[in-house]
């Protein structure tokens, strides 16, 4: 049976806070804005509740989830320790879209938020009203991405309702998100940051801070071994890492290569899917969005500038979804910067699914 799902809209932003705090800290479950994505939030501490964000999302119970916190002093209260290094992290970092991964404090938030693991993943969202909710419920926040499991991540609080309408308490609506993705989470061991999943802090901001301090490994590299990275068969230590995530309905495919050669490519492929009977989207540069023919052309920015293309990321796949899009073909971005983390959603969209240009 359903229930009923509370929605407490911008213009009441004051009442919906206190009403959306009072669920949490009564073990509700409750979606809310942060910079990056909708989160879907329940106290860390209740196993009830986080079982309740499982439930609702149809999450795999062996992927862990992060905490969100109010300031970075709370941060101490969850970890057993935190590195000078770390630290710098925080300072530099938080209120942001880091997630730093670290050893729990052993009873400070339900093993099922940790999935058992030793350490647990902190941030310090810096939209205000993320942070006016976490305070004011008294709680850490434990908060995976506000979607069914599998789906694109929301943006909107619309979003949320497409997916969780009726699964949980409530959705308090901030307006649409800004980076457009999920955190960065980096795990410092020894003298190398790791970066488990890339996000809207780059490599290259990361690396400003640290300086000749440590050395800052991306995603690809950890992965590779170096002796400092748990081997690959471990549980994940951070989400987004080991399931099939941010998928549309439709299959899609990412087409890489020489930029001279991607409009022929994407093209290509879009005929050819339509000559197979699919439906098809082109997902594009701003560029060249213009001279492509298929069922939905959808420019997700300059070519120059992927952070547009980023924050436009999730709302473009469902569009996709309600255009009734069976096959997707997109463009390639730059990697610089935020690019990073966006061809790695891409390619999780994608299934791994590649096309050479």
């Amino acid at each position: 049976m359903k229930q009923r799902t509370t929605y407490w809209p911008p213009e009441q932003a004051e009442a919906g806070v206190r009403e959306a705090a009072s669920v949490l800290a009564n073990g509700g479950i409750v979606a809310f804005p942060t910079e990056t994505v909708y989160g879907l939030g329940a106290d860390a501490r209740s196993a009830y509740a986080v079982e309740g964000i499982f439930a609702a999302k149809g999450r795999p119970s062996d992927n862990p989830l992060i905490v969100h916190l109010a300031d970075a002093e709370s941060a101490i209260k969850l970890a057993e320790r935190v590195s000078t290094l770390e630290r710098k992290l925080m300072d530099a970092f938080w209120p942001g879209p880091l997630t730093l991964v670290l050893p729990v404090r052993e009873g400070a938030v339900s093993p099922r938020v940790t999935a058992g693991l030793d350490t647990v993943g902190l941030r310090v969202p810096e939209h205000e009203l993320a942070r006016e909710l976490i305070a004011a419920s008294g709680c850490p926040i434990a908060a995976p991405s506000a979607n069914r499991s599998g789906r694109p991540s929301p943006t909107a609080a619309r979003h949320v309702l497409e997916d969780l309408d009726g699964r949980i308490d409530g959705v308090l609506d901030g307006g649409e998100t800004g980076v457009g993705l999920e955190s960065t989470v980096v795990r410092v061991l020894g003298g190398v940051v790791h970066i488990l999943r890339p996000g809207g802090i780059t490599a290259e901001r990361l690396r400003e801070v640290v300086g000749e301090e440590a050395e800052v490994r991306s995603e690809a590299e950890a992965s590779s071994g170096g002796g400092q990275e748990p081997p690959a068969e471990e549980a994940p230590r951070s989400p987004g890492v080991k399931y099939a995530h941010y998928a549309p309905r439709g299959v899609m495919v990412l087409v890489s290569g020489d930029p001279e050669k991607l409009p022929a490519a994407v093209q290509a492929a879009a005929d050819e899917a339509r000559a197979r009977g699919d439906r098809v989207g082109i997902l594009a540069c701003g560029e060249n969005a213009g001279s492509y023919r298929a069922a939905a052309v959808i420019p997700l920015g300059p070519r120059a500038e992927p952070e547009r293309a980023a924050h436009a990321l999730y709302a473009a796949l469902r569009e996709c979804d309600d255009r009734d899009i069976s096959y997707i073909v997109a463009e390639e971005f730059p990697e610089a910067g935020i690019g990073a983390a966006l061809r790695n959603r891409m390619l999780k969209a994608a299934g791994g699914r590649v096309l050479r240009a």
